[in-house]
């Protein structure tokens, strides 16, 4: 659910201009610009909790054969990277860990698409838990 709140703000975040305009009143790069604002604040907030569902899914043998297709991805060691870079202290602010996951070419579509498969599993279960089915000690 954290995870899936900042992908909303990261989402809001984008249709708001004003971190553009700031890039073009200070004449920075809209990439740092992006990335020390709303909009890249809360994608990586996003991505690192993203990862932190991946964990707990391996972590307790779920399965499911959109999300595990989707597990499979090289992007899997490129969002870790992310989230580590995004967690722990960094020396340098565009630390390699950033730039593997951005810079691969599906990591966009291959985010949003774990991150819809990982919410309709959960709304599943939770429509099944709902209902008594499936359910332990129900």
């Amino acid at each position: 659910m954290y995870a899936n709140r900042m992908r909303g703000y990261f989402e809001k975040a984008l249709l708001n201009p004003d971190w553009l305009k700031l890039a073009e009143e200070h004449k920075a790069h809209p990439g740092l610009t992006f990335f020390v604002h709303d909009p890249g604040i809360f994608m990586s907030y996003w991505y690192g909790g993203l990862y932190v569902v991946i964990e707990g899914w391996q972590e307790l043998g779920l399965a499911d054969p959109t999300i595990d297709r989707l597990l499979e991805s090289p992007n899997i060691q490129l969002l870790r990277r992310y989230r580590n870079g995004v967690f722990h202290y960094q020396t340098t602010y565009f630390d390699d860990r950033f730039r593997g996951f951005i810079e691969s070419q599906d990591s966009v579509p291959w985010v949003r698409e774990l991150n819809l498969a990982f919410g309709d599993y959960f709304l599943r279960e939770h429509e099944r838990g709902t209902h008594g089915e499936n359910t332990p000690n129900a």
